[in-house]
């Protein structure tokens, strides 16, 4: 049901790992919740994060939430696109909406994170 090639966080988010660059976005469960979503707040290029901290919002017509980022790290891009078109993350979740790609400062923080089967397990169970 979930990406395989995936890890994913608690707080419904979803991490790529390529070469030491992740790219991070929300499930398509977080989407669903969420409804139609109208605007996404994401940080700027070049800004550090760590690994379950926040890194924005996103709004819908039903809620705002926050959105936690999986790994530490600095931003090296942002989806510019999501400022005009946030609906990409609801259409696609998992390829145009991403959010943020980040140059990862320890690669073993991805051992915190879910297998799409445990993430599975996860969302089924009530989370």
């Amino acid at each position: 049901m979930y990406p395989e090639n995936l890890k994913y966080s608690e707080e419904h988010e979803w991490l790529l790992e390529d070469n030491g660059i992740a790219t991070i976005g929300i499930t398509d469960f977080a989407v669903d919740s969420l409804g139609d979503i109208v605007f996404i707040e994401l940080p700027d290029k070049g800004a550090q994060i760590k690994q379950f901290t926040t890194f924005g919002e996103v709004e819908s017509v039903k809620a705002a939430s926050e959105i936690y980022t999986p790994i530490s790290g600095e931003i090296i891009e942002v989806n510019e696109k999501l400022e005009t078109e946030p609906e990409l993350l609801n259409n696609s979740p998992y390829e145009e909406g991403w959010l943020i790609k980040v140059k990862i400062s320890d690669l073993s923080e991805i051992e915190k994170l879910m297998n799409s089967k445990d993430y599975e397990n996860f969302v089924n169970n009530g989370n």
